[in-house]
């Protein structure tokens, strides 16, 4: 799929498999075969994310590193986690060790539980205004011309210089979650990526243009050649549970994630809507985040193709079931960029 991607501007990331119950040596089988098959469908990258139960995502991007030709890890980046200069390091060593490219996925908050464990009372807004000056800061130190000092509102150093000093062609992207208006603020200040838990596309289409400098969306893909294969693919994968309904029920309450509160609306109106590509089973069962896109080869590309329409270029998929499922996501996406004016 990877021609026609690059002609159309759209860059495709798959996301790491998380380790909340994996054994330590399936859980390392596990990622890096989640690795190689993404790096063989073409894909830009691989999210890596984090929280208080996950593994380090700085030691996973490094092993993808290791055991792919090309493949950038999107690695999740909390303040809470490490200091600016910490993070700066990271990508500078990667940088230097491997002559590889990174992308930093910057992450405000979490589950409010995580954060309050570690100390973190900063209310929901206020995060992104520290994730602003935290990231700017980052980047600041990246820039290997001329040594850094700040004396911000959460951060104060002087005179330091990245060194071993990053390739600037090594620079990393920046994501910004930018489902609530700060976080969409926060993206806009930094020039960064908004990476955004979509409505269905009808709600964007009509509506003023979002302002950001990039745009992308957190989303699954299941798809056949006949929709009713799809669909049948869709609910033996993520069959409805009630254990994972109350989780998620519970997860809602110690959440202040506006994007967790608007899917779970969203789902209401969704299921209302039985012809539509739009699902939200497997965030409403706690099998995943995100909301999926179901259906035949034509109807999915359809979709995609209006999301990318309306300003979303950038595509994270979930963790991919196998190396055949991408290469049905793959036809996807062919057919989505071939509907898209480069």
């Amino acid at each position: 799929m990877t021609e026609r991607l690059i002609e159309s501007g759209l860059k495709v990331f798959a996301t790491c498999p998380p380790s909340y119950t994996a054994s330590p040596r399936a859980y390392r089988r596990d990622m890096l075969d989640v690795a190689r098959w993404s790096e063989a469908a073409g894909c830009e990258g691989i999210l890596v994310y984090t929280d208080n139960g996950l593994v380090d995502p700085w030691l996973v991007a490094q092993d993808i590193i290791t055991h792919t030709q090309r493949l950038a890890p999107l690695v999740a980046v909390q303040p809470v986690y490490m200091h600016p200069y910490a993070v700066a390091k990271m990508v500078a060593t990667l940088g230097f060790l491997h002559g590889r490219r990174v992308y930093l996925n910057m992450v405000a908050g979490g589950f409010k539980n995580d954060l309050e464990a570690l100390d973190d009372p900063t209310p929901h807004d206020e995060r992104y205004t520290r994730l602003t000056e935290y990231t700017t800061l980052i980047m600041s130190l990246l820039d290997a011309t001329k040594p850094v000092t700040l004396h911000g509102k959460y951060y104060r150093i002087t005179n330091v210089r990245m060194t071993p000093p990053l390739d600037p062609a090594l620079i990393p992207g920046v994501f910004v979650s930018g489902s609530s208006d700060a976080g969409l603020a926060a993206a806009r200040q930094l020039g960064a990526l908004a990476v955004r838990y979509p409505k269905p596309v009808a709600e964007y289409e009509g509506a003023p243009p979002i302002d950001a400098a990039a745009l992308g969306i957190r989303i699954g893909i299941i798809a056949r050649e006949d929709a009713r294969d799809a669909w049948a693919a869709a609910r033996a994968r993520f069959p409805e549970d009630r254990k994972g309904q109350l989780t998620h029920q519970l997860a809602m309450k110690v959440s202040d994630s506006e994007w967790h509160r608007h899917l779970s609306e969203i789902g209401e109106a969704a299921a209302a809507q039985p012809e539509s590509p739009y699902w939200m089973v497997p965030f409403e069962n706690y099998k995943t985040f995100c909301p999926y896109l179901v259906g035949s080869y034509e109807r999915v590309a359809d979709e995609v193709a209006r999301y990318v329409g309306v300003g979303y270029r950038t595509i994270i998929l979930d963790v991919p079931a196998g190396p055949e499922e991408l290469e049905h996501i793959g036809v996807v996406c062919e057919r989505a960029a071939a509907r898209v004016a480069p």
